[in-house]
């Protein structure tokens, strides 16, 4: 696995996603450590429970959040946190024949749950993409921001990754609002969830995962900042689009034409 960009307080540049979680990893060579673990052991019940979650609906809105950030035929996408697949899925849909797709992970165990026809997978971190500069229409990543160790840095890659005129689609899961709406997404996330995954799942740490993303949601950095750091990172028209105040879909798009400074 490609290493990440050391964290921590002597480097300014970096920009965490979230603090660090005592309760799972102290150092971010735990971080790293744990997240290989995790990911890797649940990664056989993933979709499963996944499915139960979402009532249905999760692939018609992955494939809505993917068409409305502009993803169309004959693309070649980047899918960075591709995991088992599902937003790798429904962009194929939309990509169709003349499309194509490479998915980039870091859990060999997530890569190997992956069953989709004529894309290629390549093990990988966000921060430091093995892919050449310009070679992509569309970088995607599917609720993965939260288990990064850069986010400045990811942003940057895709930039890098991305052909003038290219797009980009970050979905993720933000806090709400409102206290009462945290208070019950809470309960369910780290009560309801982890209880489902128990009865649904047939591995032991999968409970665990669910618990960590509810944590990773609560500590996530803000909507805005995450839209600062696309800015950041040389993209425009930068917008976030909410759907039932939790779900966040960020778009961007990568200029066609670089004004330099005189």
């Amino acid at each position: 696995m490609t290493p990440s960009p050391s964290v921590g307080p002597g480097n300014p540049d970096i920009l965490p996603p979230h603090a660090p979680l005592p309760l799972y990893y102290k150092t971010e060579a735990e971080h790293q450590a744990f997240l290989l673990r995790i990911f890797d052991s649940t990664a056989a019940d993933y979709d499963r429970i996944e499915s139960v979650l979402a009532f249905g609906t999760g692939p018609s809105y992955r494939r809505a959040a993917l068409r409305e950030a502009g993803l169309s035929a004959g693309m070649q996408v980047l899918d960075v946190g591709i995991g088992t697949g599902l937003v790798a899925r429904e962009a194929l849909k939309l990509i169709g024949s003349t499309g194509q797709l490479v998915g980039i992970d870091p859990s060999p165990g997530m890569l190997g749950q992956v069953k989709l026809p004529g894309i290629e997978l390549v093990r990988g971190v966000a921060e430091a993409l093995p892919r050449p500069d310009a070679s992509s229409d569309f970088v995607s990543m599917g609720y993965a921001m939260r288990h990064i160790s850069d986010v400045a840095a990811a942003f940057s890659e895709f930039h890098r990754v991305l052909r003038p005129g290219g797009r980009v689609a970050v979905l993720e899961i933000t806090k709400p609002e409102g206290r009462f709406a945290t208070a019950l997404l809470k309960g369910y996330m780290r009560a309801v969830v982890p209880l489902i995954a128990r009865v649904v799942g047939r591995q032991r740490n999968t409970s665990e995962l669910w618990r960590y993303y509810w944590d990773t949601i609560e500590a996530c950095i803000p909507p805005e900042r995450v839209m600062q750091a696309l800015a950041d990172a040389g993209f425009r028209d930068v917008r976030r689009h909410a759907s039932l105040g939790v779900f966040s879909a960020y778009t961007a798009i990568k200029p066609e034409h670089t004004v330099e400074a005189s």
